[in-house]
Parts: C-alpha cells; sequence; structure tokens
C-alpha cells in the first residue's frame, strides 16, 4: 500500500531531469522531498501525478501501474495536489473553491458544499469560507490551496513547496497541520520543500535529489550527517544534530 516512483527516468529532449528515481510514500506517512533548484523536485511531483509520463520505469499507486494514466484519472483514484503558486479560483470564494474539487470529483453540489465546509472546520479556516480568494492573504491562500487538494478524501498527498514565504511561525502551523492530515486522516503526505527545519521536523523519511538523481534518503540523523547533502545543498557548516 502505497505510492511509488520505480527506476523512474523523465528526458526533456537531451537533458535527463530525473535518472533512476525511486521513492514510496505509505499512507499516514510524511516522506520530505529536497535538494537544490533544478534538481528535479517538481519532475517527480507531475509524474507521481499524471502531468508529465515517465521516460522509463513506473508509477505505481498501491501496486497499479498508472504510469500512463491522466492527471485526471490519478486524482480520482486518490492523489491529490497542490501547486507552486496557489492556483485557486479568484472569482469564487474560498467555499466555492473547495465546492468545484468536489463536483468535478463526481460529488453533487450540495453534497459538495457540505463536505467543503466540514473540511474547512476541520482544519480550522471556517472563518474563510465566505471570503473572496483573490483577496486571501498569502499563508490563507496556501492553506485553502491544501483544503481544495484535502476534497475528495484522498488517499495521498503532494505538497509542493507550501511553505515558501512564510515565517517561522506559520512554517510551524503549516507543520502541525500536516502532521494532523497524516495522523487524522491516514493521508500519505509528500513534501516538497526548501525549509529544510520543516521538512526535518515533520518527516520521518527524506529523499534528497541532486541533478536528478538520488543522493541520499534516511531520517533526520542521516540527513544532516551526510557529507553528499551538506556538499550539495545544506552546505559545510550544517552541524548534524
Amino acid at each position: 500500500m502505497a505510492l511509488e516512483l520505480e527506476s523512474v527516468g523523465v528526458a526533456f529532449g537531451g537533458f535527463q531531469a530525473l535518472n533512476d528515481v525511486s521513492l514510496s510514500v505509505a499512507p499516514g506517512q510524511v516522506v520530505g522531498l529536497i535538494g537544490p533548484n533544478g534538481a528535479g523536485k517538481t519532475t517527480c511531483v507531475n509524474t507521481l501525478t499524471g502531468f508529465q509520463i515517465p521516460s522509463r520505469g513506473r508509477v505505481l499507486l498501491e501496486g497499479r501501474d498508472v504510469s500512463r494514466f491522466s492527471a485526471h484519472a490519478i486524482r480520482r483514484a486518490g492523489v491529490a495536489r497542490t501547486f507552486q503558486a496557489g492556483r485557486l479560483f479568484s472569482g469564487l470564494d474560498v467555499l466555492d473553491n473547495l465546492t468545484c474539487a468536489g463536483v468535478g470529483l463526481g460529488q453533487r453540489r450540495s453534497a459538495a458544499e457540505h463536505a467543503a465546509s466540514d473540511l474547512l472546520g476541520w482544519m480550522g479556516i471556517s472563518d474563510l469560507e465566505s471570503r473572496s480568494a483573490a483577496g486571501l492573504p498569502y499563508t490563507d491562500e496556501r492553506r485553502v490551496a491544501i483544503a481544495r487538494a484535502m476534497m475528495g478524501n484522498p488517499r495521498y498527498l503532494l505538497l509542493d513547496e507550501p511553505a515558501a514565504g512564510m515565517s517561522e511561525i506559520e512554517a510551524a502551523d503549516l507543520a502541525d497541520l500536516i502532521r494532523k492530515i497524516a495522523t487524522e486522516k491516514g493521508v500519505g503526505c509528500l513534501l516538497i520543500e526548501h525549509n529544510v527545519g520543516l521538512v526535518l521536523s515533520v518527516c520521518t523519511d527524506v529523499v534528497v535529489l541532486d541533478g536528478g538523481e538520488v543522493i541520499e534518503r534516511g531520517d533526520r540523523k542521516v540527513i544532516l550527517g551526510s557529507t553528499a547533502v551538506r556538499e550539495a545543498y545544506l552546505g559545510v557548516n550544517v552541524e548534524a544534530a
């Protein structure tokens, strides 16, 4: 029971964006994916969610090969994602943003509205229901994007740099939300993030990419103690702790 990349390669013309990348996210687990700009993190997310077909290797959803599934089919199969930009429907209020997602997943409008309202309440942001998506502060926009992705009760959630631009306090609140999604909903989460402190605080396992290849994987101690990770991403002066 997992969402997996199995020895995946992705090439754009002569450029190898991913080379023999494997990773796995199980229900209720939070896995981190880190690395420098251009390492291939977003390409991984795009491949896992049907926005990019792998050149080789497979995408497996609980043992089923979904490598050639469309993004829409993968979403309906239980894999949701957010984007680096919030991509909310700016002409709608927050409740309708979530409702649209529910209707797109096959719910009746009334059922989708009810589910959307319940979900906003569970996340502690019911006060945003009637707010226009266009006027939301940055942090609220990110939280609403996560709420919209959670419509339809996905089994897996991929978060593409959700903490970008957040303060330390806001990032800590986000970490609490991710833990809640994993523990209370049983959702497997893949967290792609430049905020290494956030990743190491919330993830049980971390995969590090550089140049489209996995250079390290493991828990906090392994990542902070890795010479390869220090040289490629963290910097040689970071102390293992």
